[in-house]
């Protein structure tokens, strides 16, 4: 149980780099900014499905 909630709390740290590396490379390359905003999304939606699981966990 402890072992998901820190997968998820290092997806969301991860998550916050991948925002902020998007934000500073809009303004040389747009393109990579785009793709580093979806790597950003996809590891936010990584860490709220870990933490949903450990919820399951929980209830069971």
């Amino acid at each position: 149980m402890k072992r998901n909630k820190i997968s998820a709390i290092i997806c969301f740290i991860t998550s916050l780099l991948f925002y902020i590396h998007a934000i500073l490379n809009f303004s040389s390359e747009g393109s990579m900014g785009v793709v580093y905003i979806c790597l950003g999304s996809t590891f936010l939606c990584l860490g709220a499905v870990w933490l949903n699981d450990r919820k399951d966990d929980d209830n069971k």
